[in-house]
């Protein structure tokens, strides 16, 4: 895992840093938490393109999209998540050339323990800042949201 000193070098951090660096730990931990729950052949790309699946199903170019990758490298992912039993693939019920993909059991139980996690660590997050300043952080950060996520 990459610190903080080694971005910092003495210079004070940007804005995208400071809200990239809490959100690495966090992926990182979560990430280690998934494996350690037994989920030992999911890798960390794979689960960046798995987070990113809705709750009716996504199409591959729309978590292309999201995961910021190109199209061919998110069918490899969603396929080796597919053979993997993570995810399944439906047909599209507004589009019957194309298909959605799903979580499946599998990685409905793999999102279980990442959630798990998650919820460790907003927790530690809430006692180091307290309840207060965190519940703003939170406020502020769903400000930014409606004004980055289109």
């Amino acid at each position: 895992m990459v610190r903080n000193a080694d971005y910092n070098q003495g210079v004070t951090l940007n804005i995208g840093l400071l809200l990239y660096i809490p959100y690495r730990a966090l992926e990182d931990r979560v990430f280690e938490a998934v494996t350690a729950a037994g989920f030992t052949d999911i890798t960390m790309a794979q689960s960046r393109v798995f987070q990113r699946i809705s709750q009716h199903g996504s199409r591959v170019t729309e978590l292309a999209d999201r995961a910021k990758v190109t199209k061919q490298t998110a069918s490899a992912l969603v396929q080796a998540l597919e053979d993997a039993g993570y995810v399944e693939r439906v047909p599209d019920p507004t589009d019957a050339r194309a298909s959605l993909v799903r979580v499946a059991s599998r990685g409905a139980a793999a999102t279980d323990a990442a959630r798990a996690e998650i919820e460790r660590i907003e927790a530690e997050w809430r006692r180091e800042l307290g309840a207060s300043r965190y519940d703003r952080l939170v406020r502020d950060l769903e400000v930014l949201q409606g004004l980055t996520d289109a």
